[in-house]
């Protein structure tokens, strides 16, 4: 059963970056679709990004486009979430998800099945 670890949030300045992490526990990560969710205080949790373990292109929210970009590392069994430019509005619990042997068909909740505890970004 894999599970996911998140690390490298905290708080910046705006207009600063951060980068996020995401470390699977076992290879069953590959031949997955691994996204980054997050939720604002008083807000519903949101799809951020998400990408095929396997090569493919990325996919992005329209909020984070353009200013973050997620990556993966095979031999790590690691996604990363770069992030860029960063806004108040950005601020929120920073989670990794994963859908194990599934397509990246969209960055909607109901399609992962694995979740990582989550790391707080804060920005001001």
């Amino acid at each position: 059963h894999v599970q996911l670890v998140e690390s490298g949030g905290g708080s910046v300045q705006a207009g600063g970056s951060l980068r996020l992490s995401c470390t699977a526990s076992t290879d069953d990560y590959r031949n997955s679709c691994m996204a980054w969710f997050r939720q604002g205080p008083g807000k519903e949790r949101e799809g951020v990004a998400a990408i095929y373990t396997t090569g493919g292109g990325a996919l992005y929210a329209e909020s984070a486009a353009g200013r973050f970009e997620i990556s993966q590392d095979n031999v790590k069994n690691t996604v990363y979430l770069q992030m860029t430019s960063l806004k108040p509005e950005d601020t929120g619990m920073y989670y990794c998800a994963a859908r194990i042997g599934g397509g990246c068909s969209g960055i909607q909740l109901p399609l992962f099945d694995v979740w990582g505890q989550g790391t707080q970004v804060t920005v001001s």
